[in-house]
């Protein structure tokens, strides 16, 4: 083939690359946008929990808090500030649990509302960074870009996992709740029916626990809450976690209420490990200890099995158990503080 169409074809591939290349380098270009973007979104989330950091220093400082408190916050706050990022986000959920505890209404208001600030811009720099990792892992997962390496020697960014601090001051009453996912050996999750006082037509599903009693510690809240709402005795010891921490705001009997709850596993197994017939399991929880306010509230019990969490339309929460709790019990809990909804 020579002549007019041996160039035509030539000029056509010459096209081709021309384009294929420039649509490349577009690409190559919007990657390299989105990992400038993760750093900097990085960088503020950085100097968020940084300015969080002095904020504890100073509530720690100001010789309000018992002695034993203030100290504990004082380190934290500092380890937060020092160590490497792989351990960036266990030190900041120990820092926001002890932030927790911090009973606000003793601090002076001009540290309370310094104290939320710092917090509040915690919980935005979170989603910020979040979603721009998000945008970046997706724009990476492309196949162009995997196949020709669009992404280069840059580092893949990775989520900032840290429960973000409960944020107040314009609920009505909050609430600290600790709770049980209790699983038998057959992988089923004990939940509890039960509507809101004022609204008895609505019902809802959830995990056994409630509210934190003062003077009291998340585990032995836990236990107490299981033993109450259930008749089963656990040892402090056979609770696994926190594992995850959710935070929420609903109407209860007439008011706005803010709840952090912090979730707790448990195991409950015969005697021999052999998965024991939901009615069997059923028959075992004793519901007697329930107060005043469960009895009005609470309908009855069920096991559900993970397919039926899944598949219901019923309303259940935590939203995300069914997405959450199948990695937890494949794979056991990691050490890790996750943020729920």
């Amino acid at each position: 083939m020579t002549g007019q169409p041996m160039l035509t074809i030539i000029a056509a591939v010459l096209v081709c690359a021309l384009l294929l290349g420039a649509w490349l380098i577009g690409t190559a270009n919007r990657l390299m946008r989105l990992h400038v973007r993760t750093d900097a979104a990085w960088a503020a989330a950085e100097a968020a929990l940084g300015r969080r950091a002095v904020v504890a220093r100073a509530v720690a400082a100001a010789g309000l808090l018992p002695e034993t408190e203030a100290d504990a916050l004082r380190a934290a706050a500092e380890r937060a500030e020092s160590v490497p990022r792989e351990e960036r986000e266990q030190a900041e959920n120990e820092l926001t649990r002890l932030l927790g505890l911090v009973q606000r209404s003793a601090l002076p208001a001009e540290l309370v509302e310094e104290l939320g600030d710092a917090e509040q811009r915690v919980v935005i720099a979170r989603r910020v960074h979040n979603d721009a990792v998000r945008d970046t892992l997706t724009q990476r997962r492309r196949r162009v870009v995997r196949w020709c390496r669009l992404a280069g020697t840059a580092a893949q960014p990775s989520y900032l996992e840290i429960a973000e601090p409960e944020l107040t001051g314009q609920l009505a009453r909050y609430r600290r709740s600790a709770r049980v996912l209790l699983v038998d050996a057959g992988a089923r999750v004990l939940l509890f029916n039960g509507h809101d006082p004022a609204r008895k037509d609505a019902g809802i599903w959830f995990t056994v626990g409630g509210e934190v009693e003062a003077g009291e510690e998340l585990r032995g809240a836990a236990c107490r809450e299981l033993r109450e709402e259930t008749g089963l005795e656990l040892s402090g010891d056979r609770l696994v976690g926190p594992v995850w921490r959710r935070r929420a705001q609903f109407p209860w009997d007439g008011e706005l209420m803010a709840s952090d709850e912090w979730f707790f596993l448990a195991h409950l197994r015969d005697t021999t490990g052999e998965t024991v017939p939901a009615e069997a399991l059923s028959a075992r929880i004793d519901t007697s200890g329930f107060t005043a306010m469960e009895r009005d509230s609470i309908d009855g019990h069920r096991w559900w099995t993970l397919p039926q969490l899944r598949d219901t339309d019923e309303t259940v929460y935590p939203e995300q158990l069914a997405v959450f709790l199948p990695p937890l019990l494949d794979n056991g809990w990691d050490g890790r503080l996750r943020a729920i909804s």
